[in-house]
This record gives C-alpha cells, structure tokens and sequence, in this order.
C-alpha cells in the first residue's frame, strides 16, 4: 500500500483506515445539505429578514465555493505529501470551519465558516478516492470506489434528516458543534490508525509554547464571538469586549488579543525546530503543487460558481452580476492555460490525462453532473409546485426517494465494474437515468399522488449511482499512481462544474416556455374579479399548467444530457482497464 507514487504507507489497518475515510466523506456530505431546513434561523442570526432569501445565498456559495475552488491543489497536495496527512488536515479544517459557524454572528462569518467547511469537506474527496487506488489494484477497485460512492451519497440522503433531529432537540448552533466534534474525533482516528505501532523513539512531545497560543487563540476567540451578554454587562470584565477605537469585535482588547496570539501561532509553527504544525512543509508542498496555477483555477472556477450559485433557479439562469463573474472567469482561465505553458512544475504535469479514458471520465462527469442537478433541483420545485405548496419539508422529502436507490446502485455499479468495462456499466447506468427523466417528463399536476411517481425516481437514483464508480474506476486506471489524487479531484470538480452550468441552461430553457404560456394569459388576467371566479379559476389552473411545462422542460433536457453521458462513455472509456481480466485475455485463453 503506498500514499504516493514509491512512498510506502504504514498503517494498523488499511481496510479499517479507509473505513473511516469514507464515513468522513459521508459526514462532509451531510454537511452540503444540513443547511436546507436551518437556513430561515441562520439567516436570523446574521439579521436578514425570511423574506429576502436572496441574500443568504452567501452561505450557499461559499460553501460551494470552498468545496471546489481549491480542490485540485489539495488533490496534487496528496500526490505530493500522501493521502494520511492531507485526510486529517482536511478534517481538522473542516472542524474549525464548524467552530467558526457555530459562534458566527454576522453573515462575514458565517461564510467565513462555511467557506472553511467546504474547503476541508471538499479535500476529503480525491484523498479518500487516491486512497482507494493505494489499497486496491485496478481490476478490484470497482467495489470499493462503489462504496465510497454509496456512503457520500447516504450522507446527502441523511444530511436534512440530521438537520431536522438536531433542530427538534436544539438551535442551529448544535448542528456545526456536533460537527465539530466528530471531524476532530475522525482526524485523531484517521492519524492513530494511520501510523505504524508505535515506539518510545517515535513518540514525541508537542511543542508546549505552540499549544499554549493555540489555547489562547481558541479560548480568546471563541470569546470574542460570542461575547457573552453578562459577560460585557460587568463593569470590570466588559472592558475587555469594549472596542479600543472605532467599532468592531476585534478592535477590542481581547480581539486585539486573539490577533497577536494568532500571529504569534503562526510565526512560531514557521520557525520552531518542532512545531505544532510544520508550516514549513506544507507550505514547500503547497509550492511544488503549483499555487499560482491553483489559484488561477480557484480563480476561475470561483467566477463560474458565483455566476450559477447565486442565481434564484426558480427565475433566473444566472445571477445579476453572472456576466461579470463568468469575464472573470474567462480572464483567469486564458492566464491559466498561459501559466501552464511556461511554468516547470504545473498544477496539472504534462500528459496526466493523456490518455482517453483519463479526460474523458472529466468530460463524461461534467454531464453526469448537468443531468443529476435536474433531480436536485427540479424535483422538489415541482413538488412546490404541484401537491405540497405549504410545505418546503415535504417537497424536500420526495427526492428522498431518487437519493436512497443512488447508494444501492452505487454499490451494484461498483461491483459490475469488475466485470464488465467501465463504458458499458457508465451507459446503462446514465440510459437509467435518461429514462427516469423521461418519464418525469410526462408528470402532470397529479403525478405525485400515485405510486408510479416513485418508479421514475427509483429508476433516475438508481441510474446515477450505477455511474459514479465506473468513472472514478476509469480515470485511476488510465492516469499515473502520483497524480490519482489530482485525477480525482478533477472529476469531481467537473462534476460540480456541470452541476452549476446544467441548471443554468436548463433553466433557461424552462424559463423561455414558462414565459411563453404566461404571454397567453396575460389577458385572462385582465379580467380577474370577484364577478369573474370561474374565469379566474381557470387562469390559476393555466398558470398552474405554465409551471409544470418549465420543470418538464428542465426533465427533457436532463434526459438529453444522461443519454449524451452514457454515449460518451461507452466511445470514451474504450480501453480502461478496469475489470479483473480484460476481454482479449478471455478470448485468448479460451483458444
């Protein structure tokens, strides 16, 4: 087992270690969708009225924004350094992200947080699944990248869930504490496991003068966001919480404080012979990574993000400022592609995805990731829409339905991928998915008060999840061991990618219909009054009717981009070797 390319890895138990990998995956999952039912009380907390959602997008994106931006430097990083110590790092980042959301107060923290959660979240990702090429050979990677596939998929299921038991017992708060508390619970896991048995020469001390700020940083910090009301009541202790000049928490004695103690903390772990975090490797690993072109990707993926993920998909492709976000865009990526030319250790080294299934398992994710957004979203506005117009939870719960057969094909896809090539098992998975949509399609306003709703739902998980294994299958066959994390992290981040740009087109395309059965009851409208109910009855129905043709408009496009995935694959994927014994050797020993 190694955790990069000639590196050995000691561990106890390999299959035990990556046991827990996969369950942090699972938990970061969780943490993508635990916001959905506490977004109305994390928007009181920072001050926005329920009303303008709109302005809570923040806490949306910069999660997003933190999951994706930084996930190809992170996964070079974990070809660089190894997957152990890029796991625990994410996962220490991911609880203090948690810490910082909990004690947020304004909405600068609480993105602040989220953003930090997303980035450790996001690491996970590509660690576990370069993880999974360290441990296993490429002819039996195909069940546990299914599992892996299957716990991160459970974990979205269960993510809204755990949201609501937490906010039965308690306030929002609780939800990022609990998740504070299990990322550090997983990362010591991960690190005790992850060592050899250790011996008195190994052990060594930590570095007492870099926990002691540290101590201070947390105690003083976590003060100063929540400055506690008796606290800054006390004529002798509120001084400490009194702003020195100006206004602001950390203009006050214990900010200022908080401040040097953390640059102290810094500067200690930079220069100290032992610190508590070596500062200086990671950050030569951080170098030999390519920051400047990671950057310039985060860069670029950040103006893309930004453009969808703050668009309202239920009126608008992208957001106000999309154009100018998508420029920005499009300027990082011309400095990218120039910076890779010339630099010597590019983001992505020279020929890593050369070979076909390599980039085309990036390509073949971006359209998996434009028709699976059509369910996340589509559904439940279409459940809005039609029989639970009161109840966002209820709407919610019916994509439950399409999320619990995603884990159960994940698995069943992982498994076929032994024996069958990656393309054919990817194609009959995303044919699946095209014809649950299709028949989502054909949803009238009724649709979700029978049974045969569910069929279309358990048909589309079911499709989805049979694919996400073969494609990760197939890019860690074609690619070298010391860019798997890279390889990986580039596949997801083009699934995210297509995720944002699909919901877009699509629901340009969708908006375009609604409008245009709107124009033709514009004059109906006119005439709505209390003498005209039966006339205005029948305009609420149309309008009604206006509604379903966008969705249904969103599930054709979907469907479309399925089967173009699945035609894609099976052209792409050609050569991958990703079963236990390749098709010509069968042929040859058969004679």
């Amino acid at each position: 087992m190694t955790a990069r390319s000639g590196a050995p890895l000691e561990a106890r138990s390999p299959r035990a270690l990556l046991g827990l990998a996969a369950v942090a995956v699972a938990f970061a999952a969780a943490d993508t969708y635990v916001v959905v039912l506490a977004l109305p009380d994390l928007m009181a907390s920072t001050g926005i009225p329920i009303d303008e959602l709109q302005r809570a997008a923040p806490i949306i994106s910069g999660f997003l924004l933190g999951y994706v931006a930084m996930l190809p430097l992170i996964g070079r990083i974990a070809d660089l350094r190894g997957r152990l110590p890029v796991l625990t790092a994410a996962l220490v980042v991911f609880a203090f992200g948690s810490l910082v959301t909990a004690l947020a107060y304004d909405m600068p923290s609480m993105v602040a947080g989220r953003f930090l959660q997303g980035l450790g979240g996001g690491g996970l990702v590509p660690a576990t699944l370069a993880l999974v090429a360290d441990l296993y050979p490429r002819e039996r990677r195909g069940v546990p990248l299914g599992l892996v596939s299957a716990v991160q998929e459970i974990g979205s299921v269960l993510g809204p869930l755990f949201g609501a038991v937490v906010l039965a017992l308690a306030d929002w708060r609780a939800i990022f504490a609990i998740n504070l508390a299990v990322g550090l619970l997983l990362a010591a896991a991960i690190q005790l496991l992850g060592r050899s048995v250790p011996t008195r020469a190994r052990r060594r001390v930590p570095d007492p003068v870099g926990v002691l700020l540290l101590a201070v940083v947390l105690g003083a910090g976590a003060t100063v966001f929540w400055s506690p009301p008796r606290l800054m009541a006390d004529l002798t202790w509120g001084e400490l919480l009194t702003p020195v000049a100006g206004s602001g928490r950390w203009l006050t004695p214990l900010g200022l404080a908080t401040i040097v103690a953390a640059v102290l903390l810094v500067v200690r772990c930079a220069t100290a012979a032992r610190p508590l975090v070596d500062l200086r490797s990671w950050a030569r690993s951080t170098r030999e990574a390519d920051l400047v072109g990671a950057l310039l990707l985060a860069a670029a993926l950040g103006g893309v993000i930004l453009a969808f993920a703050t668009a309202d998909p239920e009126v608008q492709a992208f957001s106000e400022q999309g154009l100018w976000y998508l420029l920005g865009a499009a300027v990082a990526t011309v400095a990218l592609v120039v910076h890779l030319r010339r630099t010597a250790t590019p983001l992505v080294p020279r020929g890593a995805l050369r070979a076909r299934p390599a980039w085309g398992a990036v390509l073949v994710s971006f359209f998996v990731g434009a028709a699976l957004i059509a369910a996340l979203v589509a559904v439940p506005l279409f459940a809005r829409s039609t029989s639970y117009r009161d109840s966002q939870l209820m709407a919610a719960l019916v994509l439950v339905r399409f999320l619990v057969a995603l884990p159960i094909g994940a698995v069943a896809g992982g498994y076929l991928t032994r024996r069958h090539s990656a393309g054919a098992v990817t194609a009959v998975g995303m044919v699946l998915a095209s014809v649950g949509f299709a028949l989502m399609s054909q949803w009238d306003s009724d649709a979700l008060e029978g049974w045969s709703c569910n069929v279309a739902l358990l048909v589309g998980g079911l499709g989805f999840g049979l694919a996400l294994a073969p494609v990760n299958a197939a890019v860690l066959a074609s690619t070298d061991d010391d860019v798997h994390g890279l390889a990986s992290a580039l596949v997801v981040v083009a699934r995210m990618v297509g995720m944002l740009v699909g919901i877009s087109a699509l629901t340009a395309i969708g908006l375009r219909r609604y409008y245009a059965a709107q124009d033709k009851l514009r004059t109906v409208a006119e005439i709505c009054g209390p003498e005209a109910t039966k006339v205005c009855k029948a305009y609420r129905t149309q309008q009604l009717d206006a509604a379903i043709t966008q969705e249904q408009t969103v599930f054709l496009g979907a469907a479309v981009s399925a089967a173009l995935a699945a035609v894609l694959a099976l052209v792409l994927f050609r050569g991958a070797a990703t079963r236990a014994l390749p098709a010509a050797d069968l042929l040859r020993s058969a004679g």
